[in-house]
């Protein structure tokens, strides 16, 4: 592995991590959720660089408009649970209230 590949997958991870042991804001978990999408996008386009083949090319657009889809998806959550529980804490939230 590479020290490129490595630092992309030690982004990931820790993204990962940080979303797993530290969910106290649903925009910290948002945050992290878009750092862990960068990481995918700049490790499959290093990855399509180096196959350097048209039909692998298109795999970084599709990770990149799929992060943007996920991202306006989760700022229209962020701004719905500010609005009707007046902050964005996760401990706020219970699926069992609604």
């Amino acid at each position: 592995m590479t020290p490129i590949q490595m630092t992309f997958s030690t982004n990931f991870l820790l993204g990962l991590m940080g979303l797993t042991f530290h969910r106290t804001h649903l925009l910290s978990a948002l945050l992290r959720l878009e750092s862990m999408m960068l990481s995918l996008f700049l490790a499959t386009s290093l990855w399509a660089l180096q196959l350097s083949t048209i039909n692998i090319a298109t795999v970084p657009m599709l990770v990149l408009a799929f992060s943007a889809c996920s991202a306006s998806s989760g700022l229209r959550l962020l701004v719905a649970t500010a609005r009707t529980h007046g902050s964005d804490h996760m401990q706020n939230l219970n699926l069992l209230q609604c």
